[in-house]
C-alpha cells in the first residue's frame, strides 16, 4: 500500500498482505493522514500561496524488518445459519391399532422353593439313670440330675457306684470291692461374675489280698485268719468365683477330709487366687498358693508309735505374658515357704516358671520349650487314690520338683491329624514311691495289711528323662483315633530301683458311630515292666526272702458298643481286659480276667 500526499510529504508503506499489523497499521496511518492534511491547510492559510512553491515533494520509504506471530485461535460460539434452496417437511402420519382378543389354554405352574434338609436337633435332657450288671457280681449304677433354678441359677447332683464280688483265680483273701460316691454342686452366672459351690461324699473298700508266695505256700489255712478289709471316707466342700473386667480373675478354695476304718484321719485346705495387670504390650499375672495339710495315724507299720504331720505351704508366682500371632512367651518364677510344723522346720524354695511357643508354620508346626518347678503337697487321699493298697502307717511329705526342662513340637499335619513329640529332663527331690512293705516269718496274728501285702510310701532324689509323642486323627464326625507313647528313664539317688515306676507307656483309643442308633469304642493300653522289692523283716539277707521282684509289662484291651433304641433310651455293653491276662498291677495282685458289663441308660426331664 502507498500513501501519498499533495504538497506535503509523501510517506510510502509496505504492508504484506493479510499481515497481522495491517488493521493496527491503517487506524493508525489514517490518523496520520488526517493530522498532516490539518497541518497542510493550516500552513496554506498562514503563509498563502507564497509557501505552497517552496515545497517540494520527496518520497520516504519506511522498512521495518518482519516478525511473523501466530494469532490465538478463538472458538466460534455462534451457530451458523443455513440458507437451503429446498426445504423438506415431515409428513404426519396417524394410525389405531385394532385389539383381537387371544384365546389361551396355558397355564404357568407355581413356583416351589427348594428344600434344604436338616438334621434332627438332638433332644437334650437335664438327667440321666445308668444301671449295668456284669460278671464277678459286678453292678455299676449312674444318677445324674441338673436342676434350672433360675435364668442364672443351676443346681445339680451326681451319684455313682461301682461295685464287684472279686472271685480273681487263686487268690486265697477276699478280694471284692466298693466304690460310691455323692456330689452336688451350685453355680451361678451374674452380669460381672460367676461362682459355683461344690461338695461331696466318698466311700470305698478295699481288700489286702496280695499275699506273696511264701504265705501261700506256708499258710494253708491263713485266708481264715487275715482280715484285709480296708474302708475309706472322704468329703470336701469348695467353691470357685471368677470375676469379669477386673484385676481379681479367679480364685478356688477346697477343704477335704480322708479317714480310714484304722482311724487314721487328714484334713487339706488348699486355696488359689489368681491376679492379672494389663501393662503395655505384656501382661502380669500374679497366681498364689496357700496349702495346709494335717493328718495322723494310729500306728507305724510292725510298730505302735502313732505317726503325726501337718505342714502349711505358701507361694506367690508372678509371671509376665507377651502374646501376639506367632509367638507366647510367659517368663516367672514361683517362690515358695514351706513350714512343717510337727518338727519346727521352715524351708524356702524358688522354682523357674518358664514357657514359650512359637509358630513356624501356621498350625502345621508350632515349636515349644521352657521350664517348670513346683513344690507338691503329698496327701494320703492321693496316695490311696493312685494305690487303694497302702498301709494306714505313711509318712507324708511334700516333694520338691527343682526343675522340668522341656521342648517339642506339635502341630497339624492336616485338618484331621494332629501330633505332638515332648522330650524333658527333670529332678525331683523327696519324689514319692511306692515300695512292698516287708514281712514277718512269726506267728499270724499281725493287722490285715502286716503280711507283706500292702505298700509304704519311700522318698529319694530321682533325675527323670521322658520322652513322649502323640498322634490324634479325626477321620470324620463318626470316627477319632489316638496312640500315645512316652518313654522313662530313672536315676535314683539311694533306692536301688524308682520301685513301681515303669520304662514305657503307651495306649491307643478310637471311638466311632456306625450308624445313628450304633456307636462304640475300643482301647488298648499297655503298661511296661516295673521292680519292686520282696523283703523279710526278721531275716532280710536271705535269698529265697529278699530280693527285687520284676512285675511284668501287660497289655489291656477294652471295648463298648452302645445302641440308641430312641432319644430316651439306650442299652450298651462293656468288655474289659479281653485279653484274659491276670496281669500283677501291684506286685501280688492279679487283677480280674475277662470282665464283661452290660446294661442301659435312660434319659428324662423331672
Amino acid at each position: 500500500m502507498q500513501i501519498a500526499f499533495s504538497n506535503t510529504t509523501t510517506v510510502l508503506f509496505s504492508l504484506r498482505k493479510n499481515s497481522p499489523f495491517e488493521g493496527g497499521l491503517r487506524g493508525m496511518f489514517s490518523a496520520l493522514l488526517i493530522l498532516f492534511s490539518i497541518t497542510s491547510t493550516l500552513a496554506q492559510d498562514k503563509d498563502g500561496e507564497e509557501q505552497e512553491d517552496d515545497l517540494d515533494t520527496e518520497v520516504v520509504n519506511i522498512v521495518k524488518p518482519y516478525t511473523p506471530i501466530i494469532s490465538d485461535a478463538f472458538k466460534v460460539k455462534e451457530t451458523p445459519v443455513l440458507n437451503d434452496s429446498v426445504t423438506t417437511q415431515k409428513k404426519e402420519v396417524k394410525y389405531e391399532i385394532f385389539s383381537v382378543p387371544v384365546a389361551s389354554t396355558f397355564t404357568p405352574a407355581k413356583g416351589k422353593a427348594e428344600t434344604v434338609e436338616k438334621a434332627k436337633p438332638i433332644k437334650l435332657y437335664d438327667n440321666y439313670a445308668t444301671l449295668g450288671f456284669g460278671n464277678y457280681t459286678a453292678v455299676l449304677g449312674e444318677l445324674y440330675s441338673n436342676f434350672q433354678i433360675s435364668r442364672t441359677d443351676n443346681a445339680g447332683f451326681y451319684f455313682r457306684h461301682n461295685s464287684a464280688q472279686g472271685d480273681i483265680d487263686d487268690v486265697l483273701l477276699e478280694n471284692k470291692y466298693y466304690d460310691t460316691k455323692l456330689d452336688a454342686n451350685y453355680s451361678s452366672r451374674q452380669r460381672y461374675m460367676t461362682y459355683k459351690l461344690d461338695a461331696g461324699v466318698e466311700h470305698q473298700l478295699f481288700n489286702w489280698y496280695g499275699l506273696n508266695d511264701y504265705y501261700t505256700e506256708n499258710y494253708e489255712t491263713i485266708a481264715s485268719e487275715i482280715d484285709p478289709q480296708q474302708q475309706y471316707y472322704s468329703g470336701y466342700l469348695g467353691g470357685s468365683i471368677a470375676m469379669d473386667d477386673s484385676f481379681f480373675e479367679k480364685a478356688t478354695a477346697k477343704i477335704r477330709y480322708t479317714g480310714d476304718a484304722f482311724s487314721s484321719s487328714e484334713f487339706h485346705i488348699n486355696a488359689q487366687p489368681e491376679f492379672s495387670f494389663p501393662l503395655t504390650e505384656l501382661t502380669l499375672k500374679v497366681d498364689g498358693d496357700v496349702d495346709y495339710l494335717s493328718g495322723s495315724f494310729d500306728h507305724g507299720y510292725l510298730s505302735p508309735n502313732a505317726i503325726e504331720y501337718s505342714y502349711l505351704n505358701a507361694g506367690v508366682m508372678p509371671a509376665l505374658v507377651y502374646v501376639n500371632d506367632d509367638l507366647s512367651v510367659s517368663l516367672g518364677a514361683a517362690a515358695y515357704v514351706s513350714l512343717d510344723m510337727e518338727n519346727s522346720e521352715t524351708d524356702f524354695f524358688l522354682y523357674p516358671r518358664i514357657n514359650a511357643s512359637y509358630r513356624l508354620v501356621d498350625e502345621l508346626l508350632i515349636v515349644y520349650g521352657g521350664a517348670e518347678g513346683d513344690l507338691k503337697q503329698n496327701t494320703y487321699y492321693n496316695f490311696k487314690k493312685t494305690n487303694p493298697y497302702v498301709s494306714p502307717t505313711l509318712f507324708v511329705a511334700p516333694t520338691s520338683q527343682l526343675y522340668e526342662g522341656f521342648a517339642g513340637l506339635k502341630g497339624k499335619l492336616s485338618n484331621s491329624i494332629g501330633y505332638n513329640l515332648r522330650a524333658s529332663y527333670g529332678k525331683d527331690e523327696n519324689k514319692a514311691l511306692f515300695k512292698a512293705n516287708q514281712f514277718s516269718t512269726g506267728a499270724i496274728t499281725g493287722e490285715g495289711y502286716e503280711y507283706g501285702n500292702s505298700f509304704n510310701v519311700v522318698y529319694d532324689d530321682v533325675n527323670t528323662l521322658s520322652v513322649f509323642g502323640e498322634l490324634k486323627v479325626d477321620v470324620s464326625n463318626t470316627f477319632a483315633l489316638g496312640i500315645t507313647g512316652e518313654y522313662f528313664s530313672y536315676d535314683t539317688t539311694n533306692e536301688a530301683q524308682a520301685w513301681n515306676l515303669p520304662e514305657l507307656k503307651a495306649s491307643l483309643f478310637s471311638n466311632f458311630n456306625i450308624t445313628e442308633q450304633l456307636y462304640g469304642g475300643a482301647s488298648v493300653f499297655y503298661v511296661g515292666e516295673r521292680k519292686d522289692l520282696y523283703s523279710n523283716r526278721i531275716m532280710p539277707f536271705e535269698p529265697q526272702l529278699f530280693g527285687e521282684k520284676t512285675l511284668d509289662g501287660y497289655l489291656d484291651a477294652n471295648v463298648h458298643l452302645g445302641y440308641n433304641i430312641n432319644e430316651r433310651l439306650s442299652v450298651f455293653a462293656k468288655g474289659s481286659n479281653l485279653l484274659s491276662d491276670n496281669y500283677e498291677k501291684w506286685f501280688n495282685y492279679p487283677v480280674q480276667g475277662i470282665q464283661a458289663l452290660v446294661g442301659a441308660t435312660y434319659k428324662f426331664d423331672w
